[in-house]
């Protein structure tokens, strides 16, 4: 019986969120296990910027803009996928965002603009995508949460609760999809140094999450690259549903580190 290996040759993924950070970063890594990859984002210029460096690795791209809270700019991005590749196979969802307030103090307005985004954007994408996979039958989709889906983390609620969410949907399609070929998994990360936490981690509370993890430092961003080539992989064929933990550690440590 033959090995199902990491070559993702021959399989074109789209990666949302895909232009600065992890998203970024994983998308390259796909470029560079072999798969053609459009990553995408809000903004032109960062979208054609990763465009370059994913044909310089060899690989065909597409530049295209997407807004996650409207579907039908999810919708129009299958569609030029489809025009430009005949195909999706690979799916990651990365895009997010974050505010730190008191939750007592928090809006209802800056809930529904986080689970907009963290949540719903989420499951347009999977709905989407996965309608085109499951008539395929054949996908991988992969999922970004974070480790502030299993332990509390300090006034970032509606966050957490996105992203929560997401490993709970992630769950769910999985079952739903398993018999039509199509994977649905999650990558839930630790603490990995963006511009949007930069602050954060110089400050007490920084200093008390990289306590709490037992290699001492916070994640590099290419330090996700073997999870989501993996999961997006023939040789994670018999994995769905599952929740890919990347942390340095910080869920095995417990708070007594």
């Amino acid at each position: 019986m033959a090995y199902a290996c990491l070559d993702l040759n021959g399989r074109t993924a789209v990666v949302i969120g895909g232009t600065s950070g992890i998203g970024q970063a994983i998308a390259l890594g796909l470029a560079h296990a072999g798969a053609d990859v459009i990553a995408t984002g809000r903004w032109l210029e960062q979208v054609k910027a990763i465009a370059v460096e994913i044909e310089a690795a060899g690989c065909r791209s597409l530049s295209m803009t997407v807004d996650v809270s409207d579907r039908a700019s999810l919708e129009r991005l299958l569609s030029a996928a489809l025009d430009s590749f005949g195909k999706v196979d690979i799916l990651v969802n990365c895009a997010g965002r974050i505010k730190r307030a008191p939750t007592i103090d928090s809006s209802e307005s800056d809930w529904e603009e986080i689970l907009d985004i963290n949540l719903m954007g989420v499951l347009c994408a999977c709905q989407i995508f996965g309608r085109h996979m499951l008539q395929e039958g054949y996908g991988r989709i992969v999922n970004i949460t974070s480790l502030n889906a299993f332990p509390a983390l300090h006034e970032v609620a509606a966050y957490a609760a996105g992203k929560t969410a997401v490993q709970s949907l992630t769950r769910s399609l999985a079952v739903e999809w398993a018999s039509r070929g199509v994977c649905v998994n999650a990558i839930a990360q630790g603490v990995f140094p963006t511009a949007l936490n930069s602050e954060l981690l110089q400050t007490a509370r920084g200093q008390e999450l990289l306590m709490r993890t037992p290699m001492r430092r916070f994640g590099k961003a290419e330090e996700v690259v073997g999870a989501a080539v993996l999961l997006a992989s023939d040789a994670a064929k018999f994995m769905t549903g599952s929740v890919v933990v990347v942390d340095g550690g910080f869920l095995a440590s417990g708070v007594n580190q």
